[in-house]
């Protein structure tokens, strides 16, 4: 509301109803950002879980993958590995919080058995690559689970800043403005009326 309203009664009513509608929108985004800020928070703690457990599975994953390269060769493994299918069944879908689409993928399960090629020498296997296909597996799991949750945050984060400066424009602007005009326009037709009603008495006598 840059431009000056008309101090007119149909002018205050138009402003006073959109005030109404202001309020009740700023209500309604304070309470939505509250939600996604209660919703992030917990992301960025799940977030914080899933780095402190991927440090951890990593480490286990380097310690087996180098126990198994030592009993049999770094040759036997990577020919073993070439034979090992890629993970392509990442399943991603989308959960609304709050109009927000943030993705959920699909668990992947970390303690499948390990699947080796017949003719990629993993006859000659031993416990020591079992583990570390496990562990890597575990690590596959982790990362698809961190993905997922920080790219929801940012998902959160983007949406709580839009809806914070909204919050701020209607709380800190609009509504002011709008309050502030209403008063002097009241102020105008008050004037108004006590001068008609001079007039009028004038005119009586």
């Amino acid at each position: 509301m840059t431009n000056k309203a008309a101090a007119t009664r149909s002018s205050m009513t138009r402003i006073q109803s959109a005030l109404k509608l202001a309020r009740r929108g700023h209500g309604l985004l304070e309470q939505k950002r509250k939600i996604l800020m209660n919703e992030l928070m917990g992301r960025v703690q799940e977030v914080r879980e899933v780095q402190d457990s991927i440090r951890s599975i990593f480490g286990e994953a380097y310690f087996s993958l180098q126990m198994a390269n030592i009993a049999m060769g770094i040759d036997s493994v990577e020919k073993i590995a070439l034979g090992v299918p890629e993970e392509t069944r990442f399943v991603v879908r989308l959960r609304s919080v709050m109009g927000i689409d943030v993705p959920e993928v699909d668990r992947i399960e970390p303690n499948l058995s390990p699947i080796y090629s017949m003719g990629s020498g993993a006859m000659g296997a031993s416990s020591v690559l079992d583990d570390a296909y496990v562990n890597a597996r575990r690590v596959v799991a982790l990362i698809a689970r961190l993905a997922e949750i920080e790219t929801s945050v940012y998902r959160l984060a983007v949406q709580i800043r839009k809806t914070l400066r909204r919050v701020n424009a209607l709380e800190k602007v609009f509504i002011p403005r709008s309050e502030e005009q209403i008063k002097l326009i009241a102020a105008v037709l008050d004037e108004n009326e006590r001068e008609d009603l001079t007039r009028i008495k004038l005119s009586n006598r």
